[in-house]
């Protein structure tokens, strides 16, 4: 057991689902042992999240937080609108050399909850995760931005779900890869020239 007892109980609550919640799953982590992993009453619970389901919502939202700071570390570090555009795919070679990778937290969690709050957090995350690759196409000059953000969001998924599985990195530089030949055949032939 792994008690933290530093922050609100509202924190602490967050911190240990964040944890368990994403290492073991929504369903196989009961109430009982969040509390005890948290280090809080049954009431704190009940007093900021009203329910489990409240609780998970909450984890997902700091999670789509998490992956917003992460794309704009990764953005911000890049000029070039075609490599900006690539920028997410090398998030996920990150991903890759983390052993405590388990996938998309969104995916899992709608996998195991179709609570209202849940299904709306994680739609909330994947229309930010299509409008950024939108943005990021357009940017770097596609014809069709919604198209090749399409195609650049299946990658995305594709890589996750690959990497869950198989824990291959391989399948993260093969997806960047396919990622940059998309990239290189929807935009203009001005930007792709050496």
């Amino acid at each position: 057991m792994q008690t933290d007892t530093r922050g609100t109980p509202r924190a602490r609550l967050l911190s240990a689902a964040a944890e368990l919640f994403y290492q073991e799953g929504i369903r196989s982590v009961g109430i009982g042992r969040l509390l005890e992993h948290a280090g809080v009453a049954k009431a704190s619970l009940y007093d900021a999240f009203k329910s489990k389901d409240e609780l998970v919502a909450a984890y997902l939202r700091d999670r789509h937080d998490g992956m917003k700071a992460r794309f704009q570390r990764a953005l911000a570090s890049r000029h070039d609108p075609r490599e900006r555009a690539l920028a997410p795919f090398d998030i996920q070679l990150e991903f890759a050399a983390d052993s405590t990778y388990r996938g998309c937290a969104f995916a899992r969690a709608t996998a195991e909850s179709h609570a209202a709050g849940v299904d709306t957090v994680a739609s909330e995350y994947r229309e930010w995760l299509r409008t950024t690759f939108t943005d990021l196409a357009a940017e770097a000059g596609a014809a069709d931005p919604s198209a090749v953000a399409m195609q650049l969001h299946a990658l995305w998924d594709g890589a996750a779900q690959s990497l869950q599985m198989d824990r291959d990195p391989a399948v993260v530089h093969a997806t960047r890869d396919a990622a940059a030949a998309l990239l290189d055949a929807a935009l203009p032939a001005t930007r792709t020239a050496p």
